[in-house]
């Protein structure tokens, strides 16, 4: 019996590391899938002005290293005031995104009031309007604002986003009631409850939320495309189109700039990924 046992533990404990075997090789594959297109594009980049790309088979390793690309995409490109741009446009939209959304999230989740369904739901209805939708009459608005060909009207759509308000309503709910009393018995006003106890402790998802409006807004082209006619004006996704076609699709110079342009994205994420944690009460100060 105790030998029928010992043979038992051990098959659960081999089906087990089967599994965990299996798991790994499969997130390994994912990773592969994954970062290979971004390695075949630092590749291109980094390829010498008399390399082929376009060998067959294909070489993932640039036989020439050389930096010629980037080179010649910052000393003839205006992509320094495109990235300016954008990197303004997108900490603008984070900073609205972060004050509006979470001012109207604290309310639909923490007050009563008549109609507070209903304002939910034309909130939460709106995330399923495209864009293309709304843009017509949204360029006209801008026009009569006389904010056209402005950074101000890169950033004015993006200020508040439905998924904003909606993902720290539900951030909020979850936060200790208790955590709100102790505030107000300390003093605190509505608006003091709000900054002293809601925001630490929705840190985790205010910071997701930065994540998700910096990268929407890095690579927003459409918008920028309808609205902006000025070349000084212009984001990088609309400054790596007019590349494009200024160097008849160099595919080394085309690759460069895309490199520059996911390299602020990653390392957002790797600077900010320690601080998505699970929201944490203890985090909240009374004041």
């Amino acid at each position: 019996m105790e030998r029928f046992s010992r043979l038992e533990i051990s098959s659960k404990g081999l089906r087990h590391s089967l599994i965990n075997g299996l798991q790994l090789v499969l997130l390994i594959a994912l990773a592969i899938v994954v970062l290979v297109p971004l390695l075949w594009l630092v590749s291109t980049s980094l390829k010498g002005p008399a390399e082929d790309i376009f060998t067959s088979p294909p070489s993932l390793l640039p036989a020439e290293p050389s930096l010629a690309a980037y080179w010649k995409l910052f000393a003839e490109n205006p992509l320094g005031t495109y990235l300016l741009n954008s990197t303004v446009v997108s900490a603008l939209a984070v900073m609205a995104n972060l004050l509006f959304c979470s001012l109207a999230a604290y309310p639909l989740a923490r007050m009563r009031f008549a109609g507070r369904g209903l304002v939910l739901a034309l909130v939460i209805a709106t995330i399923l309007i495209p864009f293309q939708v709304v843009m017509i009459p949204l360029y006209l608005l801008m026009v009569q604002l006389g904010l056209r060909n402005t950074l101000m009207a890169l950033v004015i759509p993006q200020a508040a986003t439905a998924f904003g308000i909606y993902l720290l309503r539900q951030s909020f709910l979850s936060i200790p009631v208790e955590l709100e009393e102790a505030a107000r018995i300390d003093g605190c006003s509505r608006l003091g409850e709000w900054w002293n106890v809601m925001i630490p402790s929705a840190r985790a998802d205010l910071i997701t939320l930065a994540m998700f409006v910096f990268i929407g807004t890095w690579s927003d082209f459409l918008w920028p495309l309808v609205i902006l006619d000025d070349q000084s004006l212009y984001t990088l996704p609309l400054g790596l189109q007019q590349l494009a076609s200024s160097f008849s699709l160099d595919w080394r110079i085309v690759a460069a700039g895309s490199v520059v342009s996911i390299l602020p994205v990653l390392v957002l994420f790797v600077v900010l990924q320690r601080f998505i944690l699970p929201s944490a009460s203890g985090d909240a100060v009374k004041g």
